[in-house]
């Protein structure tokens, strides 16, 4: 049954995406019939039928997809354990040391390779 339904909802998913596509359509073609309008008149009147036209998208099949992925990716952020100020401190002196270390080591190669062509070459 629920798959019939899910069926169903995804025969109007195309109407839907052409209700967008006409949208942002009316919002550009409006910006540029208005273009003698005042700036803000015209970007409150993109935003609202953007608005519009992305609360449409989410009614389809992968708008709800959309909105799952991104309830899941915020469950998996409040997961994550951050680490505290001074392990970030810590980490990066760490690798600002070994950065410079690294930066020191192949500076002297170089110029140990540099002098020792220089000695061949003359």
């Amino acid at each position: 049954m629920k798959h019939n339904a899910e069926v169903q909802e995804s025969r109007h998913d195309g109407l839907k995406w052409a209700v967008v596509v006409i949208l942002l359509v009316l919002a550009v073609v409006g910006n540029a019939y208005f273009a003698d309008m005042a700036l803000l008149y015209r970007v409150l009147g993109v935003v609202a039928l953007s608005v519009v036209a992305a609360l449409v998208a989410l009614t389809t099949t992968k708008g709800r997809e959309l909105l799952e992925l991104a309830r899941n990716a915020k469950k998996e952020i409040q997961r994550v354990v951050w680490p505290t100020r001074p392990e970030t401190i810590q980490t990066t002196a760490i690798v600002l040391v070994a950065v410079l270390v690294v930066g020191l080591v192949l500076w002297l190669i170089d110029t140990l390779l540099g002098w020792a062509m220089s000695g061949v070459i003359g």
